[in-house]
């Protein structure tokens, strides 16, 4: 818990400086991560947290191989950090979590039909790296993404490809929005552990099944699982 606390610490810190201070100019590209962490006092890990987070909300933009940069739009953000911000972020993993329980079920089930020796030996590579990474306390994103990006690319459908950027999202989202992160693991090890089984088995019913299951027990552990329940009765005028 102390941990987490000190992200949250660093998060409203870098809010600080970011928003209401404006020691940056938007657009302008982040100082390196070795020298903000000592800067702050703080380690790269709890840095990289507050850092999601503050992704998440739209304050930072990450570019790939460049860095992270300040949003170009920030006058929404004026009052300060605010429940109406955390409400933003909630809807959009809600939002992003939905789209993943319409694909993902039935991208395992065709990675389970389609996947080539090689493509199904390395989810299963990739699923057991991240169990060590799980098992080892280490941060797990991009372990995570890595093992969900293979099962995608073995469905062999280019347009289902190009939701990789989504699925990672939304993953990164998820982990930064889970706390300590250990009963989402604990989910994730098992989980994970089933979909690999069945994917192995050629059994498009069963990974189907597993991934849908996967991604319930991770949307109980972010409090999102109701918000589409809700939304669900309320469509069907229940």
């Amino acid at each position: 818990m102390a941990k987490k606390t000190l992200s949250h610490q660093v998060e409203d810190t870098l809010f600080t400086v970011i928003v209401r201070e404006e020691r940056f100019a938007r657009g302008q590209k982040l100082p390196n991560e070795m020298d903000l962490s000592k800067t702050l006092g703080v380690s790269r890990t709890t840095l990289r947290e507050a850092v999601r987070s503050l992704v998440s909300q739209g304050i930072l933009e990450v570019r790939r191989g460049k860095g992270t940069y300040i949003a170009s739009d920030l006058d929404r953000y004026r009052d300060g950090p605010s429940f109406k911000n955390l409400g933003r972020v909630r809807t959009r993993l809600r939002d992003l979590f939905e789209m993943r329980l319409i694909f993902e079920p039935e991208i395992a089930a065709l990675a389970s039909r389609r996947a080539s020796a090689k493509e199904m030996a390395e989810i299963i590579r990739l699923g057991r790296l991240e169990e060590e990474v799980i098992r080892a306390g280490q941060d797990r994103t991009v372990p995570d993404q890595r093992f969900h990006q293979a099962i995608v690319a073995a469905s062999h459908n280019e347009f289902i490809i190009d939701l990789v950027p989504t699925i990672n999202e939304a993953v990164d989202i998820a982990i930064a929005d889970s706390g300590d992160g250990r009963l989402l693991s604990d989910h994730t090890l098992h989980d994970h552990a089933q979909i690999m089984d069945f994917l192995q088995a050629r059994d498009a019913t069963g990974a189907k099944y597993a991934m849908t299951l996967h991604l319930h027990h991770a949307m109980r552990v972010l409090n999102i699982a109701d918000d589409l329940l809700n939304d669900g009765a309320a469509g069907s005028g229940v």
